[in-house]
């Protein structure tokens, strides 16, 4: 028995010290030179990975719709010293709802920096509510933006991406892209849809030189939860979603999310999940998907707001 347990030892050793070995061997994919787009970068994890990439030495496009928010990142990335100069970041007022817009986002970062190493596909919307008091175009356009503008963006720089047989694509979805989260249910589907298209995209690209990156978090303390668009009992709706978003033992740190993003993107990883808890509850669903329904309507029935009596039920005639 003592013989099985130290045969049993030096192989666990041995196995530890080749992925140490490996780790250590292993070619960094980011490097300082990289050219970074961030969409949405001008607040919550879309700034916080600015501020990662940009310690590693990466000039930064950051995206976004509010000229303004986007002039206070860039001085907050020079004040923090995360980017040296400011000819490191350039600033892109975008919409990449609009397809002409993103394919313009790609042109002006190969124009201005003539490269692209990395995107970052960050940019999101959320509705939070009832499904009866949603509307059809809440649907829309929360596929206009986590969906479609995740597309648009990759369609823009494949070409290039294609031609220099590198590059890494990082789609941020949302643990919310695994388990259908009640009165969230735009945000959920477009963020679905994000996570099918972004693993694919890994499968198809992976022997061409280009790495997709699937990041699912969970909740992040971002700030972003007050920027989000709430119906139904309005107030209500904001006091779950915004003390969950608040909450430390739900919600992840943001900085820290950001370096496991910069990590997983290093390491040319497929997919990753952010907070244990979104990494547990990612595998019950896969595991037990009939039970996760059920809880999920329990929750819906009594942990969540009822509909307003005179809810909107979408109507196409």
């Amino acid at each position: 028995m003592k013989k099985s347990l130290s045969v049993l030892q030096v192989a666990s050793s041995f196995l530890v010290a080749a992925l140490v070995v490996k780790r250590l061997l292993r070619t960094p994919r980011v490097v300082p030179g990289q050219v970074a787009i961030i969409t949405g970068g001008s607040s919550g994890l879309g700034l916080a990975m600015a501020h990662r990439f940009g310690k590693a030495g990466l000039r930064l496009v950051l995206a976004a719709r509010n000229a303004e928010t986007l002039k206070e990142a860039r001085k907050q990335l020079l004040d923090s010293g995360s980017v040296g100069k400011e000819d490191d970041v350039l600033l892109v007022t975008c919409d990449v709802s609009d397809k002409h817009q993103a394919a313009q986002l790609i042109a002006t970062t190969l124009a201005t920096f003539g490269r692209l190493d990395i995107l970052i596909n960050n940019a999101g919307i959320i509705e939070v509510g009832p499904a009866e008091n949603q509307t059809v175009e809440t649907y829309e356009g929360a596929m206009a933006t986590d969906f479609f503008g995740a597309v648009y963006t990759t369609y823009a720089a494949l070409p290039y991406m294609l031609r220099a047989h590198a590059g890494a694509i990082v789609n941020i979805s949302s643990i919310g892209g695994k388990i259908a989260v009640p009165h969230l249910l735009p945000y959920v589907s477009a963020k679905f849809a994000l996570t099918g298209f972004s693993e694919g995209l890994h499968a198809e690209l992976r022997h061409k030189g280009i790495r997709v990156t699937t990041v699912c978090p969970g909740l992040m303390r971002t700030g972003g939860e007050t920027h989000a668009h709430f119906t139904g009992q309005v107030d209500k709706e904001k006091l779950w979603f915004q003390t969950s978003a608040q909450t430390p033992l739900i919600a992840a740190n943001v900085g820290g999310a950001a370096n496991q993003i910069f990590n997983a993107v290093d390491a040319g990883r497929a997919e990753i999940t952010i907070t244990p808890q979104a990494w547990l509850a990612a595998r019950f669903v896969g595991c037990a998907p009939e039970t996760s329904q059920v809880i999920a309507a329990l929750v819906n029935n009594y942990l969540l707001p009822d509909p307003m009596p005179a809810a909107t039920i979408p109507n196409l005639s």
